[in-house]
Order: C-alpha cells, then structure tokens, then sequence
C-alpha cells in the first residue's frame, strides 16, 4: 500500500511578446467575467453554471473548472463576494508540457486558448527545488490535476498541482521518536528520544518570522488606511508572504534532515486540528497567533518526510508545555523559554520550555501503535498532579537524563544546532 502525496508545481512565465500577451489578458479577462456572473447568479450546480458560462470564449477546459468551481464557493467555502484576483483555472484534460534540454528554458507549458489550432507555447522558469517533479510530470509518472494560472503586476505565475504515490512507511520496531514543537518564540525545536533521554536537540529561532509578521500587519494596515492603491498593497502582502514561506521551507527542510540523523526516525507532531478555534487570549495575541499558520510548517514537514521515507505520527498535544517530562507532573512557566519542575521529588529544577514540550511530544509516539487516550471532557486538570495522556506506563524505565537548564541552554547554543533566518528572501516553492 501506498501514500497520495499531493503538491503543487510552481513556475513563472517568461516575459511574453506583446501579442502573447494581449493574448494571456484576454483570457484573464473573459474568465473572471464568466466566474462573476456565475456567482452573482448564484448558481450552485454544474448544470446551472453551464448555462451561463457556454457562451463565454473559454477553452472547455476553462469553462469545466468553472462548473466544478463556483459550487464549491457556494457550498463549501460559504463566500458572500468575489476577489479580484482569481486565477484561470483549468482542468487536467488541456494539460500539455513540453521539454528539451537544448534550450535555455527547457520546458515550455502550452496555454488553452477557445477555437482550433489558437493555443500557444510559453517557455516556464521552474523552482529549481522542484526538478524532479517537473521531469516526472513530462515523462508521465505522476498524476496532473488542476492548473492555474494567474496574473501579477510584474509576471504571471502557473501553478500545477500534481499527485503521486509513495511507499507508506510503518512505524519501525523500537523507532527513535522525534517530537517537534511549533511556536511563536522559539519557531521549531526538535529532539529525539533515546532510552528516555533527549539527544542534541535543534533549535530554530523565530524572531525573524515574528518581525515579518508583525511589519506586515503594520505595513498593511496604513496602506488601507492611506487609501493606497491595490497594486501596491498586494506587491507588499506578496513580498512578505514570500519571506515566510521561505522560513517556512528552511524550516521544515532541516527538521528533516535532523530527524533523518537518527537510527529508525519517526517524528512526532501534535494534532492541532483545532488550534485556531480554542484559542482565546485576548484580541492582541489572538491576533498574532492567527496569523501564524502552525498547521503549515507541520504539512511542509510531513511532506519532506515522506519524500525521504521517515513515518509522521500526531498525538494529543494537551499539556505537553505544561508537564515536566521527567516526572510528568504539571509545572509551571514563569517566562517563555523556562520551565519549572514543582515536584520535590524531581531531579528537573528549571529546564527549557520548548524543549522539555519537544521531549514529551517524542514521548508521546504510541510504539504498539494504538492511540493515546485523550483527556476526558469537563476534567480539566489532573487530580493528583501527573499528567494524565502520558504513555510512560508502556515504557520501559530509562537511565536517568541529562538535564538542560536555563543557564546551560544559554551557554551551549553554540553547539546546539541554531538557525537565524534574518536575511532570508529566497523564495523556495513547495
């Protein structure tokens, strides 16, 4: 059995000639029409899409991708307005790429275009990055779905979303769990566990992200408020979108290859499903979190996994920055980046908050592959002060771990595995 692995191409267009062009607008134009008289019709099925968009001169792959489109706006996504930037989109039956290595440019994307013999060739600058892929998906080995292609103020872009089939990988017989938590402060730590105890942890810094987050909302905002025109606010809402998309696959690319290090790898992440619906921590930080997408550095490095061959588990992420994962009771975080232990007992006094979160989500990964036992609802805190989803009762007891304090944290980053991502522009498509 195998994986569905699911991804989208990008490319941009070479520059083209005048005509070329006037060609692409045209196209653009008389797509979005078609798009906006059908919503404001408000058709809901194929059939009542067909009947307004036949007239329209649009490819039928166009015009197919319509119909599948503007139901999904009514019924699934629930809209109420159109952007003006929607793409052209077409279904998988207009696809046709070509390739040789003899030109600069090697692959070149052949446009739809409505009427016999009126399509066109256009040479493509591929994400390097995705080589692969690009060669695959001429040679026929992976599955082309939907295709889109869209205009900006200074190119056009195409986007192909692809599928295709990679070996399902089980989790090993005593595997080596990797836990990795996602943040706002620190933006990913990772740390393996081996016989109970954490091994050279990595640590990726997320200032630069928050700054990039936080100047974009600041940037966008006055824009609005000058009443700027819409070139120049998109121009910046892309130009800070990319950067952290960026830091996004930096990210999840060396999460992967950290994990990779390891003798029979599995990374463990937290499900959060629901993060954005249970957050609740004033209008300023619930601000700042929501923009903030947790779920997608946690896809991108599901994806790098898979393509490498290491098995992805999701666990219960409840209390994992809150329990001490020595002892596993309920401590406290007096500041962002420290842990308190309040159990005598324990040898842990202050330990690193985002890594001690790392190490319980490692320990976390069921290894009889059976799910972890969720908290039970209305009991909201443990009664005797251990945490209750934990799994040591499975496992074996283990030499006991090194400790990483606050103050060995701070004096070891240089032989910790660190990365800043100030600088960072390159853009580096999934």
């Amino acid at each position: 059995m195998g994986t569905t692995v699911t991804k989208t191409l990008q490319a941009t267009l070479v520059p083209p000639t005048t005509h070329k062009e006037r060609r692409l607008q045209r196209t653009v134009a008389t797509y979005r029409r078609a798009l906006s008289d059908a919503f404001n019709s408000g058709a809901e099925t194929r059939s009542a899409v067909n009947n307004i968009v036949t007239d329209y001169n649009l490819t039928s792959y166009a015009k197919d991708a319509l119909k599948s489109y503007v139901p999904q706006l009514y019924n699934t996504y629930n809209a109420k307005e159109l952007t003006d930037d929607h793409p052209v989109r077409f279904t998988n039956r207009g696809w046709e790429l070509d390739h040789s290595p003899d030109r600069t440019h090697e692959f070149c994307w052949r446009v739809p275009q409505a009427g016999r013999g009126t399509s066109f060739w256009i040479p493509l600058r591929i994400n390097p990055d995705q080589r692969e892929l690009w060669d695959r998906l001429y040679d026929g080995d992976v599955s082309v779905g939907q295709f889109r292609l869209r205009q900006t103020r200074t190119s056009w872009t195409l986007n192909v979303t692809v599928e295709y089939s990679v070996p399902e990988q089980e989790p090993p017989e005593e595997p080596t769990p990797i836990g990795f938590d996602v943040g706002e402060s620190a933006l990913l730590v990772g740390c393996a566990v081996e016989r109970g105890a954490p091994q050279d942890p990595l640590f990726i810094d997320g200032g630069h992200a928050r700054y990039l987050r936080k100047e974009m909302f600041t940037t966008l905002r006055r824009l609005r408020e000058r009443n700027a025109a819409d070139w120049r606010i998109d121009e910046r809402s892309n130009y800070h979108q990319n950067a952290l998309t960026d830091i996004v696959e930096k990210a999840s690319r060396e999460a992967v290859e950290y994990a990779g290090q390891f003798e029979k790898p599995v990374i463990v992440l937290e499900d959060l499903s629901y993060i954005r619906e249970s957050l609740d921590c004033g209008k300023w930080m619930n601000r700042r979190l929501h923009t903030w997408a947790f779920a997608r550095l946690q896809d991108r490095i599901e994806d790098k996994a898979l393509d490498a061959g290491i098995p992805v588990e999701y666990v219960n992420p409840a209390y994992t920055s809150q329990t001490c994962h020595a002892c596993s009771h309920i401590g406290s975080r007096s500041g962002q980046a420290e842990f308190r232990c309040t159990n005598d007992s324990c040898w842990v006094t202050t330990y690193q908050a985002d890594l001690n979160a790392a190490v319980n989500i490692a320990n976390r990964l069921d290894p009889w592959g059976e799910s972890l036992p969720l908290k039970p609802a209305g009991d909201d805190s443990p009664r005797d002060g251990s945490a209750c989803d934990s799994t040591t009762g499975h496992r074996e007891t283990s030499r006991r771990p090194r400790q990483m304090t606050l103050s060995a944290y701070s004096s070891e980053t240089s032989s910790l595995r660190e990365t800043s991502f100030v600088g960072d522009s390159t853009v580096h498509g999934g």
